[in-house]
């Protein structure tokens, strides 16, 4: 589908086409047994993909990156087509409309496939995101990105967060943290230890007083330096803190071809990110010792791309950019890869263990 699809889709303003796929799913999740089929055509299963992690059962490591469903429209559709997870998002307090467009661009450069975009966190709001999450989940494991609004002042940022953590708390299974990082300006003030603890702790206190968990992730930057990396990932190693989510896109600047811009600073997507996200999550691993869950994103293109990120030490993973320009194929690729994979494993360990000297098998 994707491959007839696929040249329509490129046609179009990036921001189209992804509402064109948009409205495809949606419809698909309005036809009867519309996720059955999808299901059927797209889903692959197995024992072998299956994790447990932070408490919660994830039928294979592949998710979906916060910014695909900002308003959780179609979780359950991407479920059905085979994610494991969905992260929808990212949410804030009140709706924001965003920067004006064109604010997404596909890289001019072939050997470059990347997304340029500048969207300004728009999305519909808390009250349209819980109306959507209240429909039943049908056993997809549901994370939320959450971040302040735009003209929320610093010192009042953490009441943002636990307003949205308080409201959505019954409705998703976890949290992932967007803080917010100025990278415009190259400022990484916000990721200050104090400035995080600032907006982490209320979320502590308030997840003490629940009669169920939900897991609190943070999201870091590919633009933060070493040094602030092994922050954050101290901040997890001396708090409640579940996880962390690594990486969110870097700023670039670039020339575009549209009609009413020649060049933009933008955040930068895919294959020029992959060297750096899993640089990041191998740092994140060793420094935790490998006993924290990371989710591991950012220029995940091919399946070798995610076997490398798995191996450098990321739990799960998620999937934006490569989405767009491999479809699902990277999905179902990556699951048979990985079946495979932990098929040689087990042959390998049995081979290890030698040949059975029970002479009453023999």
């Amino acid at each position: 589908m994707f491959r007839i699809l696929r040249p329509l889709l490129f046609a179009m303003n990036p921001e189209t086409a992804h509402n064109f796929i948009l409205w495809l799913l949606r419809l698909a999740g309005h036809i009867p047994a519309g996720r059955w089929l999808l299901r059927k055509c797209y889903a692959v299963e197995h024992p072998s993909l299956e994790r447990e992690v932070f408490g919660l059962h994830f039928k294979n490591p592949i998710g979906v990156a916060a910014g695909f469903d900002r308003n959780a429209e179609v979780y359950r559709e991407l479920a059905a087509m085979g994610f494991g997870f969905v992260e929808v998002g990212t949410v804030t307090p009140r709706p924001q409309t965003g920067n004006p467009k064109p604010r997404i661009f596909r890289s001019g450069n072939p050997d470059d496939p990347s997304i340029l975009y500048r969207t300004g966190v728009a999305n519909k709001g808390l009250e349209r995101a819980i109306s959507r999450l209240r429909r039943p989940h049908d056993g997809t494991v549901v994370g939320c990105n959450i971040s302040k609004n735009s003209i929320t002042p610093v010192e009042n940022q953490p009441a943002d967060y636990l307003k949205l953590f308080r409201n959505l708390y019954q409705y998703v299974d976890y949290f992932t943290v967007h803080v917010s990082y100025n990278a415009f300006s190259r400022d990484s003030s916000a990721h200050t230890k104090q400035n995080v603890l600032d907006i982490l702790m209320p979320l502590f206190d308030f997840r003490r007083g629940q009669n169920e968990y939900r897991p609190i992730l943070l999201k870091i930057s590919a633009d933060l330096p070493d040094e602030v990396v092994d922050e954050m990932t101290d901040i997890m190693l001396e708090t409640p803190l579940d996880g962390i989510v690594a990486v969110n896109a870097p700023l670039a600047r670039e020339k575009v071809s549209t009609a009413k811009v020649s060049s933009i600073a933008a955040f930068a997507s895919g294959r020029r990110l992959t060297e750096r996200a899993i640089e990041v999550v191998r740092r994140i691993h060793r420094r935790s010792n490998g006993l924290y869950p990371i989710i591991g994103v950012g220029g995940l293109m091919t399946p070798e791309d995610i076997r490398a990120m798995l191996d450098a030490g990321a739990t799960l993973v998620q999937l934006y950019t490569g989405l767009v320009y491999n479809g699902m194929k990277l999905v179902r690729d990556t699951c048979h890869a990985l079946i495979l994979d932990a098929g040689q494993a087990d042959r390998d360990s049995r081979r290890e263990d030698g040949p059975n000297e029970n002479p009453a098998e023999q």
